[in-house]
């Protein structure tokens, strides 16, 4: 049987702290703080996305009941989130959530190294926990990598993988730096 599709995820601003509701133990039980409950979709290994220069890759969200049952795995898996830990080739990327990586060139080296993994034919997954904020800004710039307007890439990411992708303004403007 399939987890859930649609998942909620509890946030402490205060504590500036998130969990799954039904899977983890509450980070926060401070009383004073206001705990605000979201719903959460799920982007599943067999989502394939083409970019704008028909390059594929599979983004997608982690999910604590099975993160790692594929029918087919990943010949590598790039995950802005240190809860991958998947039993298959990777890396992990630091991508702060709902913010845009500290050392932009070292961003743009990891994502030109997915990219070239991809058009060599490897299947390749890219990965935060949601897959939207992270996930969307890193495919916003590979859209740019491969020759998409960076005035367009969160647009062409949010028409072509994902309305929730890409979630704070600082994510929206993170692309406008990888331009050729």
């Amino acid at each position: 049987m399939d987890a859930p599709e649609t998942d909620y995820v509890v946030f402490c601003a205060e504590g500036n702290l998130w969990w799954f509701r039904d899977y983890d133990l509450p980070l926060c039980e401070e009383p004073s703080h206001e705990h605000r409950l979201r719903e959460l979709h799920r982007h599943r290994h067999w989502s394939v996305i083409a970019l704008p220069d028909g390059t594929e890759l599979v983004p997608v969200s982690f999910h604590p009941s099975d993160p790692y049952r594929r029918d087919e795995p990943p010949d590598y898996g790039l995950y802005l989130d240190p809860r991958w830990k998947p039993p298959w080739p990777h890396d992990h990327f630091d991508w702060p959530d709902f913010g845009v990586p500290g050392e932009p060139d070292r961003a743009r080296d990891v994502l030109v190294s997915v990219l070239e993994r991809a058009r060599a034919g490897k299947r390749v997954e890219l990965g935060c926990v949601g897959g939207h904020g992270r996930t969307g800004t890193a495919l916003s710039c590979l859209a740019v990598l491969v020759g998409s307007p960076p005035s367009d890439a969160v647009a062409w990411v949010r028409a072509n993988y994902c309305a929730r992708a890409v979630e704070t303004p600082e994510q929206e403007a993170f692309p406008l730096r990888f331009s050729l």
